[in-house]
């Protein structure tokens, strides 16, 4: 392998192992993505509050990578749903550490305090291939 190649290659490597594409176990990263339809759509005050209990979420130990999202306006086509009000998108290193998070204290104050906010929670978890 000629220098140029190698140092091209070394720098993708690197490129994948900081933004978390590489893994040193044979554990698959479980990814957690939770859709809310607020009660109130049109109160900012509820909506503000229920971004604020989600941010409480980072706090736990398992959550490796996390996101919380409006909705964007990007163009309206038939297969980009556009009925949700707020999203957060979690990582974990494996289906354990998603199960740590579902019964962490935090976890279960959030939905004890933020319950009542939503008329409507859809989650989407996948996991890596």
């Amino acid at each position: 392998m000629i220098r140029r190649q190698f140092i091209g290659s070394a720098a993708l490597v690197g490129i994948a192992g900081a933004f978390g594409f590489t893994k040193h176990s044979n554990e698959k990263n479980l990814i957690h993505h939770v859709f809310f339809w607020l009660k109130n759509p049109q109160s900012e005050e509820d909506k503000q509050q229920l971004i604020s209990g989600l941010k409480t979420l980072a706090a736990i130990p398992t959550v490796r990578q996390f996101h919380l999202g409006i909705l964007a306006s990007t163009e309206k086509r038939e297969v980009v749903d556009t009925s949700w009000d707020v999203s957060e998108l979690l990582f974990f290193d494996d289906e354990a550490g998603q199960k740590i998070y579902q019964d962490h204290p935090i976890h279960q104050d959030f939905v004890k305090n933020c319950s009542h906010l939503w008329k409507k929670v859809l989650v989407y978890d996948a996991i890596d291939l």
